[in-house]
């Protein structure tokens, strides 16, 4: 994340997103696989990092891609294998929905995981301040209930974020500013949809 200032000097908080250039690496359509999609690749890596099928795959592209995502589309006929998509598909003001893996936290307590607030500090408690308190229920059914909050693995989920502005775009370096932050880790592989309306 950085910063810009806006013509009034407002200051901007951004995220910087590099946004292409990716590569169209398969046309679905509704004879060959039921439902029209298209299959975009980002990320140009060396042949020897990908395995024989992924190369096989890859070959009508020209192109050797590390991440592939499937965007639903209902004219396929205009595009092709090859195809080459730059920042341009979007413009400043334009309101996305981003979708990325959120940081992974490990395992965690309920405190944190949950947002609980801990048991009183006082009449005699000792050690049980971040302790997440009763969890079962009487003699019947006479165990925990599935889906409790408890303590447990945190993070490393797939998170959307909607109504996110496009603040800046800097097309000779296929690079976009978008307003506020965006789930994940620097260097993470985001996923870019226009919102509908």
């Amino acid at each position: 994340m950085t910063r810009i200032f806006d013509e009034w000097g407002r200051n901007i908080p951004v995220t910087v997103i590099e946004a292409g250039p990716c590569y169209i690496t398969q046309v679905k359509t509704d004879e060959n696989d039921g439902y029209k999609a298209v299959q975009v690749g980002f990320d140009e890596v060396r042949e020897k990092v990908m395995t024989k099928p992924e190369l096989g795959h890859l070959k009508t592209a020209g192109k050797v891609l590390r991440t592939l995502k499937e965007f639903r589309l209902e004219e396929v006929e205009s595009v092709k294998v090859g195809d080459e998509i730059h920042v341009d598909i979007f413009k400043k003001g334009d309101i996305i929905s981003v979708t990325g893996t959120s940081k992974g936290k490990g395992f965690q307590g309920t405190m944190k995981r949950h947002n609980f607030s801990g048991g009183p500090a006082s009449h005699g408690q000792k050690d049980r301040l971040r302790a997440p308190g009763s969890i079962g229920a009487s003699s019947s059914p006479s165990r925990v209930w599935k889906g409790m909050k408890m303590s447990g693995h945190m993070g490393n989920e797939t998170i959307t974020i909607g109504n996110i502005e496009i603040v800046e775009i800097r097309s000779d370096k296929n690079i976009l500013l978008v307003k506020g932050s965006v789930p994940g880790s620097r260097n993470g592989i985001l996923k870019l949809v226009k919102a509908r309306g």
